[in-house]
């Protein structure tokens, strides 16, 4: 599990799953208008490990974030998910929610083909919050997880399957809760200043050793 805030300033990263030497079967690019206001926290599938989960924040230098990786997975499940959507590749599938909602669960996955799909959190026309472009070597083996934060009102999910006709992937979307999230600030996380990247290895199932990278 990927947990990522800032202190109100915008957040942008790249997150980049590493499984042997220029081996990166998944990488997802983030971008939040308001990092305090809506954080971000998914879960990434690290099958055959030892793997690593490389951060890098790609913001200038005057942009610093907070980060976390752990094994334990905390995101809340939907209690009644919506059916799950087939979106054919080129397509557009949108999904609003009601001002009640602040939490929503989003699960990208394919029948083992590869993942390219853009998930844009909208808040009136073309007015991006929150924009994640994901990409998984299979998404079966390595789906996408996320869990979105939606306050306020006219909240739209536009999800765009980026691939070609022939790589369509499955979206589950279900509200998650009605109240935001905490950062728990009690657990260990790391600030990072823009350009910074640091690595999270994978020793087993249960067990991470966090190394600087650059």
């Amino acid at each position: 599990q990927i947990e990522m805030e800032t202190d109100g300033r915008p957040l942008e990263a790249l997150l980049e799953l590493w499984q042997g030497p220029d081996n990166t079967p998944q990488m997802v690019k983030v971008y939040v208008e308001d990092g305090s206001q809506r954080s971000f926290r998914a879960v990434l599938q690290t099958p055959r490990s030892p793997s690593t989960i490389a951060i890098r924040n790609t913001a200038e230098v005057e942009f610093p974030m907070k980060a976390r990786v752990t094994s334990e997975v905390v995101i809340p499940v939907a209690p009644e998910p919506d059916e799950p959507k087939i979106v054919q590749g080129g397509a557009v599938r949108t999904f609003p929610f009601d001002h009640s909602v602040d939490l929503v669960e989003v699960e990208l996955t394919t029948d083992g083909r590869p993942l390219n799909a853009r998930l844009e959190l909208l808040q009136g026309p073309n007015n991006n919050k929150q924009v994640m472009e994901v990409y998984s070597e299979s998404g079966a083996e390595r789906p996408f997880h996320a869990l979105i934060e939606t306050p306020g009102h006219r909240n739209v999910l536009r999800v765009v399957n980026t691939a070609t006709l022939e790589y369509p992937i499955t979206v589950s979307v279900g509200v998650a809760g009605s109240s935001s999230l905490e950062f728990d600030n009690n657990q260990e996380s790391i600030v990072m200043n823009g350009g910074k990247l640091f690595g999270f290895q994978t020793q087993s199932v249960s067990q991470w050793t966090q190394e600087a990278q650059r």
